[in-house]
């Protein structure tokens, strides 16, 4: 127990340690600046403008931004719909897999283009090498580009003085590509291949068994299959950029996708490095460290407010087994053995804070409050780190939300790094916070009342309402973790998940680069006595209580039926005998 705290503590240290360089390197790459990587990487990057005919210099207002990023979304999405339909035709299929059904093809392009990388599917048994690689694979780089896009969009929107220009959305998504995230990604893939995880294109193998053993239906087994392909690399992108599609149905919970104490460590320290690295990017983009550092203040305490609690209740065990006087165990239910119950839940609580949803434990295993806070934390917006860009704007509209509460109670105009926040601001602002949740509660309520919702649960009362609530929170808050008893690969879910995600991406970012935008051509106002520091403890705590205040106030009810209740109802069976 005592080393699994320490792993903790050393595991944000070195997150805040790596966040700094590579947050300022981060932003010299979006500037434009040479680094050490342009003599390596630079003839890419050239190409990539020579090929698409794109002058990266070319200025974008919002609204060119946001049609860029529309129009890049609708295209990706055709053609990973398309690919995962002729799966079936094409090359790297050695497995001579068939083409994907449909609703779960359109759900799959919808979720993996958003960054949600949700999956209702198996992967090792139903993707072929090319899927992996060319349709999934591609969009767990691009959709990462595309938030770290979106934010430095917003970065000089406030840093702007009365001119449209956010830059220019292909030169944002190539940089961040060719120099974040590549780069990143073949040094994880590296180490995770020395750490035993494959990197092939071979068929699926056959171990034959020391000792036969029986199938669910009586029939004698005497050898197992063994998937294999290249894993490591899709690993890799998929915990840095906040995807956590899985290449195996278990995810990293798998000994292929993870194999041990160090490729454990080094992936979910993967999760959160480049979202906790942005909020320096920041700070670097405006001019003003302390306003990174602010924000990524807060974003640590909050993480750390939902860890806590996390690892104390699955070091606790579940109230079931307390009534039944078994206590000091923990609950290693769905955990695997290799890393134990304090690093899960801290893999929980990343992957949850992040908008990646990758898992190294079955959330579905949790104790009520165990997979009450990951719940939370997607419910919040994911915003405590986030996913890779995604969060630090998400988090920067909690800041303007925060400075126009704060000028409502002194009755001054609010600002924000000098940028009056006025009536439009507040209402993109509003947007991009509440589409999220009204989408994750009005999901729940159709499937509700359309009868889809018991045929996939896997428990009944309060732990199955848990599930369908922890399905549709995560679809929206584009996360794609799931409590894995829910049987979500079925025609609804398929169809009103992709909505869902379509909607809660693009319908945030297209209100982002509009706040953007309206920032731009403000001019910026100097500082008076009445303004308001954004970079102080006052600030940090003020934009924490807002966060959190949100969140309670559009969850609270739906959580009271779910977690919350599972979690008294041994108490309650207790005091009724």
């Amino acid at each position: 127990m005592t080393s699994g705290w320490a792993f903790i503590a050393l595991y944000v240290a070195v997150l805040i340690g790596a966040a700094i360089p590579l947050g300022r390197f981060i932003a010299r790459v979006l500037e434009g600046e040479r680094t050490v990587l342009h003599p390596v990487l630079g003839w890419l990057e050239r190409a990539l403008y020579r090929v698409s005919g794109v002058d990266p210099e070319a200025p974008m207002g919002w609204a060119a931004y946001a049609k860029t990023l529309l129009a890049l979304g609708v295209v990706s999405v055709a053609i990973v719909f398309a690919v995962l339909l002729l799966q079936g035709s094409l090359p790297l299929n050695p497995d001579q897999l068939p083409g994907v059904e449909w609703t779960s093809a359109l759900n799959t392009a919808v979720s993996f283009v958003t960054n949600t990388n949700w999956q209702g599917y198996a992967g090792e048994t139903t993707m072929s090498h090319f899927s992996q690689m060319v349709a999934l694979g591609v969009q767990n780089f691009v959709s990462a580009a595309v938030g770290i896009a979106v934010m430095a969009a917003l970065a000089r929107g406030l840093r702007q003085r009365q001119a449209d220009d956010l830059g220019n959305a292909w030169a944002d998504i190539v940089r961040g590509t060719v120099y974040v995230l590549l780069p990143l990604s073949l040094v994880l893939a590296v180490a995770l291949v020395a750490n035993g995880v494959p990197q092939t294109f071979s068929p699926t193998v056959e171990a034959r068994l020391l000792q036969p053993t029986q199938d669910a239906d009586g029939a004698e087994v005497t050898a197992q299959r063994i998937p294999l392909g290249p894993v490591a690399s899709q690993v890799a992108i998929k915990q840095l950029g906040t995807n956590g599609g899985g290449f195996y149905n278990t995810n990293s919970a798998h000994p292929l996708e993870n194999p041990n104490g160090v490729s454990n460590a080094l992936q979910c320290l993967a999760i959160l490095l480049i979202p906790a690295a942005l909020c320096v990017t920041f700070g670097e983009l405006v001019r003003d460290r302390r306003q990174g550092g602010a924000l990524l203040t807060a974003m640590a305490l909050l993480f750390v407010l939902f860890l806590v609690p996390t690892v104390v209740s699955e070091q606790a065990g579940s109230p079931a087994l307390a009534a039944a006087g078994l206590t000091g165990q923990g609950n290693w239910e769905g955990k695997e053995a290799r890393f134990g119950i304090e690093a899960s839940a801290l893999w929980a609580t990343a992957t949850t804070a992040a908008s990646n949803g990758s898992v190294n434990a079955m959330h579905d295993s949790l104790t009520p409050l165990g997979g009450f806070f990951p719940l939370v934390l997607m419910q919040l917006g994911e915003v405590v780190f986030g996913g890779v860009g995604s969060g630090l704007y998400g988090m920067i509209v909690f800041a303007v939300v925060a400075v126009f509460v704060a000028g409502l109670m002194v009755g001054r105009t609010p600002e924000y790094l000098g940028k009056k926040v006025e009536a439009f601001d507040m209402k993109m602002a509003s947007i991009a916070v509440l589409v999220p949740s009204a989408l994750a509660l009005v999901g729940l309520a159709v499937a509700i009342f359309a009868g889809q919702a018991r045929p996939s649960m896997s428990n009944p009362g309060a732990h199955g309402f848990s599930q369908l609530l922890y399905n549709y929170s995560s679809m929206a808050a584009n996360n794609g973790s799931a409590f894995a008893g829910f049987s979500a690969n079925v025609p609804f879910h398929n169809l009103s998940g992709a909505v869902i995600m379509g909607i809660a991406r693009y319908g945030v970012i297209v209100a982002i680069l509009a706040l953007a935008g309206s920032l731009a051509c403000k001019k910026v106002t100097p500082p008076g006595a009445g303004t308001l520091p954004t970079h102080t403890p006052l600030f940090v705590g003020l934009l924490c209580a807002v966060v959190l205040t949100i969140g309670a106030l559009t969850f609270v009810p739906a959580l009271a039926l779910g977690p919350l209740a599972e979690h008294f109802q041994p108490v309650a069976a207790e005091v009724a005998r």
